[in-house]
């Protein structure tokens, strides 16, 4: 990261674990001397609204908008405007960061977002609020609670807590490393600039991906609905949804030609006894991947199959996910191995009547339909075996079935390539990203004359 950047010309000890060096003349100090700390409103989701005052809860936090966010460019729920009399010391200003206080997993520990609008804006349940006492250098702090010298010290302070909470307590504790007023607002200029122009390309890669996938989505739509053939005949489905079919193809109902079945879950309480040392594969909805399924991480035992609703699956089942949240509703893989299921999952046994692979290509082209008419209610969509089976399968000749998975499998093999690629190509840019920020806030890079182009056009134009 440096060879592009001049260092600076005099390092010492920081005295900080995790951070080897800073500049001479930089400062440490405590988060707790920087900062002040609140929470964010005690509500739940119920409490949340389509109108009021905007609200930033955790799960915002976590997965929509982590690093800033501003109520004019991303939605939000709302909240009650009696807040604004009630619970007044939740109400953000801008510059302010707000911290997620729960984490499913060790490397969300320490995310958070920084408010970059003067709009009144709450923080929201799960959420501690850090204000800094230099409000003037707000956005070189957020640079510098993203860097990973900083999230260290939250992982590391978090380690062995079982739900991976963030506390004031931990947050107060960390350790900062400050250069001078001065320099603050240069490094956060610079990475305002040069993170900018990354966060571009990130996009333009997962605008890409998202056509990509489009893309891909209608040639398994057209393959499975229309076949391979332009010219074929074609005939009424008398399916409202379906349309067209090519002519000699039949619809039949997954219940016409299918046995299915659903699994069930052995009780946790019986580690040992039902999990400890299992060979018996157990897959649930979290483990199905829209694709074929080689493995998975968890593993029964044959007392855990007696005692409960799993049976062993054969090779080639189309599995299905029937609930478990709006996102995993008609989950689907292709089983390349036997293995059992929990009672989340739904397999369509394999016959000779239908190929595999064509139906799970089918199940791939229906999942939308599924997840916009799911049963139950917003909280817990779902559906069950009855709707599973009640499926109408526009279905050719099995030779020709094969002809389509075949020739179809290409295509996707194709599209699919350009997406790992573009994958690749954003998680690089990221890292890139990453190093960036680390490299800036901790001094491995001296940013204090850099100077944005159109800065140094403008000192070129005035010095002709």
């Amino acid at each position: 990261m440096t060879g592009k950047y001049q260092a600076y010309p005099e390092y010492k000890n920081s005295g900080i674990q995790w951070l080897d060096e800073t500049p001479v003349h930089w400062s440490t100090s405590k988060l707790r001397y920087m900062f002040s700390f609140g929470k964010g409103l005690t509500i739940t989701k119920e409490n949340l609204l389509d109108e009021g005052v905007p609200c930033v809860n955790y799960g915002e936090v976590h997965s929509k908008y982590g690093f800033e966010v501003d109520p004019a460019i991303h939605p939000l729920k709302y909240v009650s405007e009696d807040y604004l009399k009630s619970s007044s010391s939740a109400l953000l200003s801008k510059g302010d960061l707000v911290f997620a206080d729960t984490s499913e997993d060790i490397d969300g520990s320490g995310n958070f977002t920084q408010l970059t609008s003067d709009q009144a804006v709450f923080a929201g349940y799960h959420t501690i609020i850090a204000r800094p006492i230099d409000g003037k250098n707000s956005r070189f702090y957020a640079y510098l609670f993203d860097s990973k010298e900083f999230r260290t010290q939250i992982r590391t302070a978090v380690k062995g807590v079982k739900v991976f909470s963030i506390t004031q307590a931990i947050l107060c504790g960390v350790n900062v490393w400050l250069p001078t007023i001065e320099e603050r607002n240069h490094i956060a200029n610079f990475l305002d600039h040069e993170t900018a122009k990354i966060d571009t390309l990130i996009e333009k890669q997962q605008q890409l991906i998202k056509l990509l996938k489009e893309k891909r989505q209608a040639v398994i739509s057209h393959a499975v609905t229309k076949g391979l053939n332009p010219n074929a005949p074609m005939r009424d489905s008398e399916v409202e949804w379906l349309g067209e079919v090519p002519e000699g193809w039949s619809s039949p109902k997954i219940k016409w030609f299918f046995h299915t079945e659903s699994g069930g879950t052995p009780n946790t309480s019986k580690q040992e006894e039902y999990y400890q040392d299992g060979e018996i594969p157990w897959i649930r909805t979290t483990d199905l991947n829209n694709n074929d399924l080689f493995e998975t991480p968890v593993a029964i035992t044959d007392q855990a199959v007696k005692d409960s609703a799993c049976s062993l699956l054969p090779e080639n089942a189309v599995l299905i996910a029937m609930y478990g949240g709006a996102g995993s509703i008609g989950k689907h893989s292709l089983l390349k191995f036997k293995s059992t299921i929990n009672q989340a999952v739904c397999a369509i046994l394999p016959n000779e009547k239908i190929d595999s692979d064509f139906l799970h290509m089918y199940v791939e082209f229906y999942r939308p339909y599924w997840m916009v008419g799911a049963e139950g209610t917003r909280k817990d969509p779902n559906i069950n075996q009855d709707v599973i089976r009640e499926l109408v399968v526009p279905c050719p000749p099995v030779e020709e079935q094969t002809k389509i998975v075949f020739v179809t499998k290409n295509k996707l093999s194709a599209i699919d390539e350009i997406i790992q690629k573009s994958k690749l190509n954003i998680a690089l840019m990221q890292e890139r990203r990453t190093a960036l920020i680390s490299a800036a806030v901790t001094g491995k890079i001296d940013v204090r004359n850099w100077q944005a182009p159109q800065q140094k056009q403008n000192k070129r134009e005035a010095a002709a």
